[in-house]
């Protein structure tokens, strides 16, 4: 018997990927838990920021997982040693930071009725 599936490539692999620990195990990354639990969207953007000029037509298989570890890696260790809203992933938190801060206002509890 031939079988002739073709075999999953790990960008395959990844893209079907449905967690965040399915990135670090299929790139065979050790990970702490907690930092994946307050982060994980934001590593798995800032993975992709950092893959986003990557050719991988001509890679190997070899190289594209390097290169897709290596990009973990890196984005893993921008929130090992900060937090979410230190890095500003997100186009959201970016516009947040941008803005002048205006004092708050005082409301005096008498005149709240």
């Amino acid at each position: 018997m031939n079988n002739n599936k073709p075999v999953a490539t790990i960008l395959d692999r990844l893209n079907r990927a449905s967690s965040a620990e399915e990135f670090f195990t299929l790139l065979e990354i050790e990970y702490d838990p907690k930092i994946i639990y307050v982060a994980r969207l934001h590593i798995l953007r800032r993975m992709g920021e950092y893959l986003a000029d990557q050719q991988f037509e001509s890679a190997s298989e070899t190289e594209v997982m390097r290169r897709c570890k290596a990009a973990l890696e890196r984005a893993y260790a921008d929130f090992v040693t900060s937090s979410p809203i230190d890095q500003r992933v997100f186009k959201v938190l970016k516009e947040a930071a941008a803005r002048p801060k205006t004092p708050a206002t005082f409301v005096r509890l008498s005149t709240l009725k």
